[in-house]
């Protein structure tokens, strides 16, 4: 694996700092990842933030297919000499943001789920995580390199200070394990933080109790919205407008005192919040 400085400088390249590009430079660290993946022949992946090919090359030496989302066209040139340096033919490059990208079509081609993996961009990591829950039809595992601060955030449990919004919506639908941590001295340009590998491994929807899940999701938003305040008050100030007695009531029916804060609720008293309230609020509808 050439240097990214080297291959960067060969091309009279440069990171871009608003693309969030910060690449891999120990070519063992990318074996770690794809091994500890337990990517098989069988699998076929989505990799976000392809970059140099640091993951592409070893992804693609392992996996059946390789869809390697890359926004920058200077790198994408750079990618393609790269690959047809080491003989790899199973890899389709595709140009675009990954926040556009329709997975549905590429499900469709393949006819089965996804594997996604990447070195997620810093400044979209939890956009990408959205994108992901809400398309996770089509995928049954992810393992992503995230900033150590937001990894944290993400497998917090109720009641630590990292616990919120991303937290709930992703351990709803998935179940979430630590493969490694990478220092920051493994990248260039170097970061200021180190990152963590996280295994997200996406539940079967029929597993779901929420009647709405949609409407899970604006509680979720509306109960973090102002985390300082109870949840009486947060649900009653934010977009589902709603009152603050209809909001106790809903509580009341959860089980949860309405003086509690959003950190402190689990993901199953989350749901059952939803669906009260949503309950509430459809009874109130005229007939």
């Amino acid at each position: 694996m050439t240097s990214p400085k080297t291959l960067l400088s060969a091309w009279n390249l440069r990171p871009r700092k608003r693309l969030g590009q910060n690449f891999l430079s120990d070519p063992s660290t990318a074996k770690m990842i794809v091994s500890r993946s337990n990517i098989t022949s069988d699998d076929v992946i989505l990799e976000i933030g392809a970059g140099l090919g640091a993951l592409t090359i070893p992804l693609a030496m392992t996996a059946k297919k390789v869809y390697a989302v890359e926004k920058d066209p200077e790198l994408l040139k750079l990618l393609n000499t790269e690959l047809l340096t080491h003989h790899l033919s199973n890899v389709v490059l595709i140009q675009k943001d990954i926040l556009s990208l329709d997975l549905s079509g590429i499900f469709k081609s393949e006819g089965q789920k996804l594997f996604v993996a990447g070195n997620l961009p810093y400044n979209i990591s939890s956009q990408i995580l959205v994108q992901l829950i809400k398309h996770r039809n089509y995928v049954t595992r992810a393992v992503l390199m995230f900033q150590k601060e937001l990894a944290s955030r993400l497998i917090s449990k109720p009641s630590c200070k990292d616990y919120g919004r991303l937290s709930v919506m992703l351990q709803y639908c998935a179940d979430l394990k630590s493969l490694a941590h990478i220092k920051a001295t493994m990248f260039f340009p170097t970061p200021k933080v180190d990152s963590e590998i996280l295994e997200i491994t996406f539940k079967d929807r029929s597993g779901d109790s929420v009647s709405d899940e949609i409407f899970l999701f604006k509680v979720i938003k509306a109960s973090f919205g102002r985390r300082r305040k109870t949840l009486r008050n947060s649900l009653a100030g934010s977009e589902l407008q709603i009152n603050a007695k209809t909001a106790e009531t809903a509580l009341e029916q959860s089980d949860i005192d309405p003086q509690r804060r959003a950190e402190t609720l689990t993901v199953t008293e989350f749901v059952c919040l939803s669906n009260n309230l949503q309950g509430i609020l459809t009874d109130k509808k005229p007939s």
